[in-house]
């Protein structure tokens, strides 16, 4: 008789031995990254609300994140952060669905001018643009204020593609806003904070799996075609919806729109060698975080849960290769902030304004 193949699978492959009996803080071997890095890699990180912990981590560990739109002069910091400046690898604001990301990759690629960018100008004559409708806090002077600001971004999100190693990306979600006669998608339904919203032109996806897996692979084409070295590395935010309008309950919105960012996620890093996952959202969603990783809101990660995050993912990177010839200006962003000042921060997250709808 032949044995089973299950006999000699490590402790790690069993849920007793690897989780019940390990304990939250006990998970040891998550991830390993597959690839060997340049000692001074080039990280550049962009998505969800939670990116933002990945790239202050990598700031505060004096790691090459590359601010490749950084403010102006010596803007001071708390001035720079309220516009939205060193929060991403450029001033995209978030990133929540890969349609919006698809839509970087075609801009940064040339294949759709910057006109496209949808504008809006509200009853103070102030110009917003609707893919960053929080960037600028009191909108731009005019229209071509407005276009300079997204081109300055786009040549900047375009620079972040060319001078990285590694392009880290959160998923953060599926539920997503469209215009029916552009095609253009939004970071946040129009009249949520800028902009007004029109049943007849505003239209409410919540995107599948098929649609979610065929943008990523366009974009992610595109970003490759800028540099094709370029490695990508997926990650999935834990933090659950602020609000659904799909018309499920939250709780099973939030489960939906994970599980098919996960799925998406693992079949990409499968299907290819430069393409990887970390699985944050395991780390602090699965049932193994018994949920001690959350705030009492049951939304927000604590510092605690992040910093458990970080101890997995720069433990399973690999920064052995021989470091790479640099030219200038792609030095490490200057440390000016602690690694307590960044825990302490807000996070930019402009999903959280749905909240202010929240009558009950």
């Amino acid at each position: 008789m032949s044995k089973s193949p299950y006999q000699d699978l490590p402790a790690r492959a069993f849920w007793r031995s690897a989780v019940a009996e390990t304990g939250p803080l006990g998970l040891s071997g998550l991830w390993t990254s597959p690839w060997t890095l340049p000692s001074d890699a080039v990280f550049v990180t962009y998505g969800s609300c939670f990116a933002q912990h990945i790239s202050r981590a990598l700031v505060a560990r004096q790691m090459n994140w590359l601010n490749a739109e950084p403010a102006p002069g010596r803007t001071p910091d708390e001035l720079a952060r309220k516009y939205n400046y060193g929060v991403f690898s450029a001033r995209t604001g978030n990133i929540y669905t890969a349609a919006q990301m698809l839509t970087w990759a075609r801009l940064a690629s040339g294949l759709d001018p910057v006109s496209s960018v949808e504008l809006w100008t509200d009853e103070t004559g102030r110009t917003h643009d609707l893919l960053r409708p929080n960037i600028e806090p009191r909108g731009f002077v005019d229209a071509t204020a407005a276009r300079a600001s997204v081109e300055t971004t786009r040549r900047g999100f375009l620079r972040s593609v060319q001078d990285a190693d590694v392009f880290v990306f959160t998923l953060g979600l599926t539920e997503g806003w469209t215009n029916l006669e552009t095609g253009a998608t939004y970071a946040i339904c129009p009249g949520t904070s800028v902009g007004t919203f029109d049943a007849g032109v505003h239209a409410f996806r919540n995107y599948t799996y098929p649609e979610i897996i065929a943008d990523l692979r366009a974009a992610f084409d595109l970003l490759r075609g800028i540099n094709p070295a370029l490695r990508i590395l997926l990650t999935v935010s834990p933090v659950p919806l602020v609000a659904s309008a799909s018309g499920d309950h939250v709780l099973v919105a939030t489960q939906y729109s994970k599980s098919v960012l996960r799925a998406v996620a693992g079949d990409l890093a499968q299907g290819a060698d430069h393409i990887d996952y970390f699985p944050s959202y395991e780390i602090i969603a699965a049932p193994s975080g018994r949920a001690v990783f959350f705030e009492p809101n049951m939304r927000s990660v604590s510092p605690h849960g992040v910093d458990h995050v970080m101890t997995h993912f720069f433990g399973g990177l690999d920064l052995s290769g021989q470091a790479r010839s640099r030219g200038p200006g792609e030095e490490a962003m200057e440390i000016e902030r602690s690694e307590a000042e960044m825990a302490a921060e807000d996070l930019v997250c402009d999903e959280i304004l749905l909240e202010r709808f929240n009558g009950n």
